[in-house]
């Protein structure tokens, strides 16, 4: 998945909590996310600050929703994000999660969001 397609999948997808995000969808929607807030950070008085605030309430829902279809990929239910209250460890278990490479073929989330992906991709990642 392209940066462009991961963006557009998580708004065109911004309240679906069902199903499984690749990798690739995940980081580069958090690498999006997070060049638009320094972005918006940089912008200086009260506009910087309302736009920096309209787009946490408009990915807030966005950012969840992947996050939850990520561990839906690693066969976790989406209610292990509360994990992240737990301190340092919690976030530590996160980020691996989110990094490991997701269960192969269906789980009881749906189907491999790999499967209809390139075989260029699919023979580089299961290397």
């Amino acid at each position: 998945m392209t940066f462009w397609q991961a963006i557009t999948s998580c708004y065109s997808k911004y309240a679906t909590f069902s199903g499984r995000a690749s990798r690739s969808e995940y980081w580069y929607f958090t690498l999006y996310h997070t060049l638009l807030v320094i972005c918006l950070a940089l912008i200086p008085s009260d506009l910087g600050a309302m736009l920096l605030a309209l787009s946490a309430i408009g990915n807030f829902l966005p950012a969840i929703s992947v996050l939850v279809r990520r561990l839906h990929d690693t066969d976790r239910s989406g209610w292990w994000y509360w994990i992240a209250l737990v301190p340092s460890l919690g976030l530590i278990l996160l980020i691996v999660w989110f990094c490991t490479r997701g269960t192969a073929g269906n789980n009881r989330f749906g189907g491999d969001p790999l499967a209809n992906g390139d075989s260029r991709i699919l023979a580089a990642q299961q290397a």
